[in-house]
């Protein structure tokens, strides 16, 4: 089976695509927030940009500083009219007014680092920060109170990772306390997170899609049917297949509110959510 999506997509373009957008752009409407130190733009693309005022007013802006702190699909036509209360920015356009409130906006935030598409992203447990890996190649670490990158993984650059053939995207990664397990291009690697190492190569040729930690097993799955099931070693426990013919998502619900919904489910390249009550087999299968 063929890699879904996207394939081949060169560096910069995404870049490309934003400098022709912004070069046909069209603002039809502004509106201040409450506070005095935001200002929202809405365009023809229907986009609503967050400017901070205040930071771009500061004696030490920098280019940065005039760019949206946030930018989000507010309707699927131009952003014609906005005005604000003391609570809600309104927003009209296509046949729609809708309401947003300002305090929801402005807990938005852009982490700005990747050049090309991201394809993944996995929050740490009792640390707020959040990885997220893309088609550039690079998984980056970042600090969810300031917005800041503080580490970054370029896995195709590290040998024993890298398979050239396949490219150097990253379409799957998960984490669990200091570890982080990725893949994608390269081959499926568990890393130290601390010391940004590689400890085990899992022998996997097929790209994986989707992984994540399960008490002391890793699962993983992508090109084929089958959940893997891996030890931390490397070693492959178990492989335990699907109705669809590929699979490019997992999901363990271990919610303590529901105990009796504790289940894995996959989905993929088919109208079907499997449904796995125990890691050994597929017990029923949803269906859209």
């Amino acid at each position: 089976m063929e890699r879904a999506v996207p394939q081949a997509v060169p560096l910069g373009q995404m870049e490309v695509f934003q400098a022709l957008q912004r070069l046909h752009m069209t603002v039809f409407s502004q509106s201040v927030s409450p506070c005095g130190k935001f200002l929202a733009a809405g365009n023809n693309y229907g986009q609503i940009a967050i400017f901070s005022l205040s930071a771009a007013l500061s004696s030490e802006a920098k280019e940065e500083s005039k760019k949206p702190v946030v930018t989000f699909q507010a309707h699927d036509g131009p952003v014609y009219s906005m005005v604000s209360t003391d609570r809600h920015l309104f927003s009209a356009g296509d046949g729609e007014v809708k309401a947003w409130l300002w305090a929801e906006i402005l807990k938005k935030r852009a982490l700005r680092g990747h050049t090309d598409y991201i394809h993944c992203l996995a929050l740490r447990e009792r640390s707020p920060e959040v990885l997220s890996g893309g088609e550039d190649g690079a998984v980056r670490l970042w600090d969810l109170r300031t917005a800041k990158e503080v580490q970054t993984i370029e896995v195709y650059k590290h040998e024993e990772c890298s398979r050239p053939q396949n490219g150097r995207w990253i379409g799957c990664l998960a984490t669990d306390s200091d570890w982080m397990v990725c893949g994608g291009g390269p081959a499926l690697t568990l890393w130290h997170l601390r010391s940004s190492t590689p400890t085990t190569i899992f022998p996997m040729r097929a790209p994986q899609k989707h992984v994540t930690f399960y008490q002391d097993l890793i699962l993983s799955a992508g090109q084929g049917p089958c959940v893997n099931q891996w030890q931390l070693s490397g070693e492959l426990k178990a492989q335990v297949p699907g109705s669809s013919p590929g699979l490019l998502s997992l999901s363990l619900n271990q919610q303590p509110a529901a105990p009796e919904c504790k289940v894995l489910t996959a989905a993929g390249n088919s109208c079907r959510v499997d449904v796995f009550t125990n890691l050994g087999y597929r017990a029923f299968s949803l269906s859209f």
